[in-house]
């Protein structure tokens, strides 16, 4: 009996170490995919930004047109 729950006990406690090991594992994937998306957020704010300045551009141009055109 006595053996039997020593048995029971290291299969839980292999179990436990898996799941902490897995656990680190997905933290670390977690931590990766936040750099990730910090790095792409930064990219569409710059995308963003040179949008809305050739969007004035263009807007720049329009009303030069329409002035010449009268």
């Amino acid at each position: 009996m006595v053996d039997r729950l020593g048995g029971k006990i290291s299969q839980v406690m292999a179990q436990l170490q898996a799941l902490k090991e897995e656990n680190e594992v997905l933290k670390n994937d977690l931590m990766n995919q936040q750099t990730q998306n910090e790095a792409y957020r930064g990219q569409i704010e710059r995308l963003e930004a040179d949008n809305a300045a050739k969007e004035r551009e263009i807007e720049e141009i329009v009303n030069k047109i329409e002035s010449i055109l009268g």
